[in-house]
Parts: structure tokens; sequence; C-alpha cells
């Protein structure tokens, strides 16, 4: 027992012994880059001044400007102010020494000198403070920017925990329920019993396969949202015909209208996700809307982006659920397929996966039913023909 903790203390001792030579050897690195980037800048300023003044031996002025520059950009790639302030103190008595008169020795009785002095020692020290003070303040915005980056995905993972709790809890329960019935009952109940009790398991069953895809979605965005995403250069209407055909092989009896234009839009996408998208939105429309007319889904394109517009002839959305549709909250079911499959981890999904894009997701009522839409950013191929397609691509 004694050995174990005494090698788990070795362990932690050399771990933290590590840590630690690493933070001094990062601002070790920092302070000799400071320093050698000051000498480097002071040389390279003199050598400049140097050179102007043997074009124009009275262009002090210019002198005065290089060494200004150079306390501004030394101030700007150091680690604080000091060394901003050293190199203007030093600019002083170089400017003094070689560039005034008399020539290669110091004169601080020289007329105007103390006068000088002080105003290059006066923007020395305002130069490195206003230039420290605006990588401060950068800094301090792309910390605040990374804060709000992270609390934006872990408001987004604690929605969907809840989400998912409240999405799962309902068909579970359900293919435990049936699944009960049937070996409590396997012996009395019909064929036609059975194979309806088999069936809720089987739709359950592939409600959650379908909640797993969205959640391993959602894992490709939150893992880095928005700036790790695989985006390349998509025709859209192959991708939204390819979720039209994953629906239809998923539900045989769905009914779809689709619609493209004549152009080919190439979109900068992640086709998964955006595949995702349609077929979320798709699905939704099959559980929630129930109308015996077909979904119409249909995209349009200017020249800065398109649109994919799922449109359904159902009962609408209610007014009070139409601002938060795409939070991840669970809300009350308004109908049975809501009690079957909730709506919010769904749409919430969709809503990160276009946000991700630069895009926008919006939800709308028309008069004989719901509207779901999304835009992405666009390059368009022009292509002559028009065609619209009730089932396959012509």
């Amino acid at each position: 027992m004694t050995t174990g903790g005494t090698t788990l203390k070795n362990f932690i001792w050399n771990r933290f012994t590590r840590f630690v030579d690493a933070i001094s050897q990062a601002h070790t690195f920092h302070a000799h880059f400071s320093l050698l980037f000051t000498i480097g800048a002071m040389t390279f300023a003199t050598a400049l001044s140097l050179f102007f003044h043997q074009i124009t031996p009275t262009g002090s002025a210019n002198i005065a400007l290089i060494y200004i520059l150079t306390i501004i950009m030394i101030s700007y790639h150091t680690d604080k102010y000091r060394y901003g302030i050293i190199s203007g103190i030093i600019s002083v008595f170089f400017i003094n020494y070689m560039f005034t008169y008399p020539f290669g020795q110091f004169s601080f009785s020289t007329a105007g000198y103390p006068f000088t002095f002080a105003v290059m020692y006066f923007i020395s020290i305002l130069s490195s403070a206003t230039v420290f003070r605006m990588k401060d303040q950068a800094q301090k915005i792309n910390e605040a920017e990374k804060l709000l980056a992270e609390a934006e995905k872990e408001k987004l993972r604690a929605n969907l925990l809840r989400a998912v709790s409240h999405d799962l809890r309902t068909p579970l329960t359900s293919m435990i329920g049936a699944s009960s019935s049937y070996l409590e009952n396997e012996t009395t109940l019909s064929s036609p019993e059975k194979r309806d009790l088999v069936s809720h398991i089987y739709e359950d069953a592939n409600w959650l396969l379908h909640m797993v895809e969205n959640l391993l979605s959602v894992t490709r965005i939150t893992d880095g949202i928005s700036n790790t995403l695989k985006e390349t250069p998509e025709v859209a209407e192959e991708v939204l015909f390819d979720a039209v055909s994953t629906i239809r092989k998923r539900y045989p009896d769905y009914q779809i209208q689709v619609s493209v234009p004549g152009d080919f839009y190439v979109v900068p996408m992640d086709p998964l996700l955006i595949k995702q998208v349609i077929i979320n939105l798709l699905e939704n429309a099959y559980f929630h809307a129930r109308s015996e007319q077909p979904v119409q889904c249909y995209l349009t394109g200017d020249d800065a982006q398109i649109q994919v517009h799922i449109r359904d002839h159902g009962n609408g959305i209610a007014s009070d659920r139409l601002k938060s549709i795409f939070d991840a909250a669970p809300s009350a079911p308004s109908s049975a397929a809501d009690t079957r499959r909730g709506m919010g981890i769904g749409l919430s999904i969709c809503k990160a996966i276009i946000t991700a894009h630069n895009g926008e997701i919006h939800a709308m009522n028309h008069a004989d039913g719901a509207e779901f839409f999304f835009n992405l950013p666009k390059e368009a191929i022009s292509h002559e023909s028009e065609h619209s397609d009730s089932g396959h691509r012509r």
C-alpha cells in the first residue's frame, strides 16, 4: 500500500514539475523573443536612419519619424510596454549622438534639445501605452468571444440533454409496453395483433436510430462549432434529392413534391449535415402535418444565397410555439404525433447546423399549413433547363 502511494505521489510530482517547466520555458521564450526583436528593430531603424542621413543630413524630422514608427512596432510585437519605453529613451540618445550637430557626441546644451527630448520621450510612452492597451483590449475581446462561443455550446448541450431525456422516454416506454404485452400474451394474441405490436416496436426503434443520427450530427458541431466544419463545394440539388430519397425509403407512403430551378447551385457545405437538416424537416412534416396533400419541397436561389423550403398542408404551428420552436427544450405536445415523437431536438439540431454554416432557418404558417425554410451562402453555376420533380430527378 505504501509502495503504491509513493508511486502515485512520484507520478503526480513528475507531472507537476513538467508543467512548471513548460510554463517557464514559454515565459523564457517570450522574453528572449521580445529582447531580440527590440534589438533587431532598433538596429534596422538606426541603419535606415544612417542611410537617410547620408542622403539628407538635415532631415532629422524623417529620422525621428523612423524611430517613432519603430517604437510603435516594438510595442505591438513585444510583451508589455517596457520594451517600447526603453526603445524610446534609446532613440532619443541615438538621435542626439548620431544625427544632431555636432555629430558623434552628446550635446545636451543644444538649443531646443530639452524640448525635443521631452517630446520624444512623451511620444514613446504614449505610443507604447496606446499599443499595449489596444493589444490588451483585442485579447480581452478574443477571450470574451471564446467564452461566448463556449457558453453557446454549453447551452446547446444542456438543452439537448433535456430534450433527449424527454424525447427518449416516450418511445422507450412504448417499446417496453409493446414487448411486455407480446411476451405475456403470446399464446392468446392473434396474428394481426402480434404484427401491430411488432410494428410499433419497429417504428419506435427506427425513431431512436434517427435520434442517434441527430446526436452524432450535433457532436460534429459542438466539438468545434462553426470553425471546424468540413465544408466543400456541393451541388445543392444533389443533396436535396439524396435527402428526399432517404425519406422515401423510410416512409414509402410519404408523398413529396420536389421542385428545383434550372441553375445548379454550388454551395460550400458539409453535405451530411445539410442532408440531416432536410431529413429532419421532412420527417417533422410527415409526423405533424398528417395531410393527404403532398409535402412541397423546393429550392430557390439568387446571386447571394439559396433557400430550401419544406411546405406542408396540415394544421400549422401554434402561435405560442413559433418563437421557440427551434429551442431544444421540450414543450407540451399538441397532438398524438407530438406525444410519440417530440419536435424539439430535431429542430434545434437543424438550427445548430444551419447557424454553423452561416445561414438562417425560419418557421412560419401559411393559409393551409406550415412552412420551414433555411438559407445558405452560395455560388451559382448557370444551367439552361428548368425542371420540376415529383419523384425522381430528370
